[in-house]
């Protein structure tokens, strides 16, 4: 299918479910607005298929606009169906997946309207946490509408068809689409941040929305078990994972079968956040990240080992995400710092502040491994010991520590450096040291910082071996009634 074949709202549905399990629901509904001679206009489902099939056996409810019914407007029968169900899938446990093709608020309705998109807001806001909300993007998506991809878990759009706006690219005082199209999956996906893929097929998305059902539990009471029959060797090792600096290379390499499925890849791209498997179990994955490999095993990209607020930020809400469905969470780490510029000051406290309080908020179980350097204050943000990381493994060539040693030696030294008669190997000296009583992993692991030190090789086995003993964890929540962070 090219990108300028699109399917109709039913057949998106029929796209996404197994094979003859969709079921509508409410087929029958239409508007009840006789105002502004709209009893002359047929609407049929009042422009929203709504109902419900499976996905690779897992049940899920589904509401699909039909653009070809009053643009697909949401008015209030419309509304009500949509409404129904979330009222259904939180009594059965089980995912939502919007389709959405929508004009925004059916303006003949006024009021009518208002009151609908309210109603759906409140029915996210109270599924989330409970039941994973997935949105698939098709067409437009602007106005108040532009709030339910939002408040959903995850949002896949077409590239070139789905757009998503409060106001239109051309309504912004010095904008037009030309200079910048605000409304483009393109940008919301690489700038914003604020959906997970930009697909170039309507295939490609159902694709996706499929992939992760499969992977992710129904509901915040299910266990995160994808798979009953794992093929991969538990104790499989890869002696040359050392030599990646691209973690999600590492994170595809140690889960079960290769399974990886990143989320928001194309927004800060120096952080990986993805769902893989480990023994059967969905596990959250967050990793810093210094290169991208090309298809050709080429370095295509290179970051700065170092945090940004855009990272945290990506990285603080997929937590949260994982902490609400108990899904475990393993961490990466290779963070020399926080990136340094006037931009990144503007964000970097706030940003940081909350990966640090999803990180220490999370009750899950939490696994971290520190593969590279790991510096300062971005270092404890980064899924620490010191903020609630159950078990915390190094690899031996891994540097923690406030600073690297050659800075630290600098200001420790700075008189006598300026003494020597050989200032550079002074320093080289001075800094051999400091590594060793400081910033060697065994250093750490002396002072309980670091629970093991583990070959690379090794990852995959003992990172299995801990989220295994960690499968019984309970830690009871602080008597309050949520944080402010």
């Amino acid at each position: 299918m090219s990108n300028s074949a699109k399917l109709s709202a039913r057949e998106r549905i029929e796209s996404l479910v197994d094979a003859n399990s969709f079921v509508e629901i409410g087929g029958m509904i239409t508007k009840r607005n006789t105002d502004f001679n709209m009893q002359e206009k047929a609407v049929p489902a009042d422009g929203v298929i709504t109902g419900y099939g499976v996905v690779n056996s897992n049940l899920v409810y589904i509401y699909s606009q039909d653009v070809t019914a009053l643009n697909g407007s949401v008015g209030e029968m419309h509304a009500k169906k949509i409404v129904r169900m979330y009222d259904m899938a939180l009594k059965m446990g089980a995912p939502v997946i919007g389709l959405i093709d929508c004009a925004g608020m059916r303006l003949q309705e006024a009021t009518d309207a208002l009151n609908a998109f309210g109603e759906v807001y409140y029915k996210q806001t109270m599924a989330s946490g409970i039941i994973p909300q997935i949105i698939g993007v098709f067409g437009t998506c602007g106005g108040g509408m532009a709030l339910v991809p939002a408040l959903a878990d995850f949002t896949f759009s077409v590239t070139g068809k789905g757009e998503i706006f409060v106001n239109s690219p051309d309504a912004l005082d010095g904008n037009r689409v030309e200079v910048c199209n605000t409304a483009s999956s393109d940008f919301h996906s690489r700038v914003i941040g604020d959906i997970d893929g930009a697909c170039e097929e309507d295939s490609e998305v159902l694709g996706k929305i499929r992939q992760l059902v499969s992977i992710l539990p129904s509901n915040n009471k299910e266990d995160a078990f994808c798979m009953s029959d794992i093929s991969d060797d538990l104790n499989r090792e890869n002696p040359a994972l050392e030599m990646s600096r691209d973690t999600a290379y590492i994170l595809q390499d140690i889960s079960d079968n290769g399974t990886f499925f990143e989320v928001k890849a194309e927004y800060a791209r120096e952080m990986v956040t993805a769902f893989i498997t480990l023994n059967g179990n969905t596990v959250g994955a967050v990793a810093n990240r210094e290169e991208v490999l090309g298809e050709d095993g080429s370095v295509s990209e290179h970051f700065e080992p170092v945090l940004t607020a855009a990272g945290a930020k990506k990285a603080e809400s997929f937590i949260r995400f994982c902490d609400a469905f108990s899904i475990p969470v393993l961490t990466l780490v290779n963070v020399a710092g926080f990136k340094a510029s006037k931009e990144e000051e503007m964000g970097m406290a706030a940003a940081s502040a909350k990966l640090t309080y999803a990180y220490a908020s999370a009750t899950v179980p939490k696994v971290s491994v520190i593969i590279g350097q790991a510096f300062g204050s971005a270092y404890l943000c980064m899924g620490s010991r010191h903020i609630g990381a159950d078990l915390m493994y190094a690899w031996p060539d891994a540097k923690i520590g406030m600073m690297a040693a050659e800075s630290a030696v600098k200001i420790i030294y700075s008189e006598d450096i300026g003494k020597a008669e050989d200032q550079k190997a002074f320093i080289q000296e001075k800094a051999g040291a400091y590594d060793e009583l400081q910033n060697s992993p065994e250093s750490a692991a002396s002072r309980g910082y670091v629970d093991a030190v583990i070959l690379p090789a090794a990852t995959r086995k003992r990172v299995i071996a801990a989220f295994d003993m960690l499968a019984t964890k309970r830690e009871p929540a602080m008597d309050k009634k949520h944080g402010t962070v």
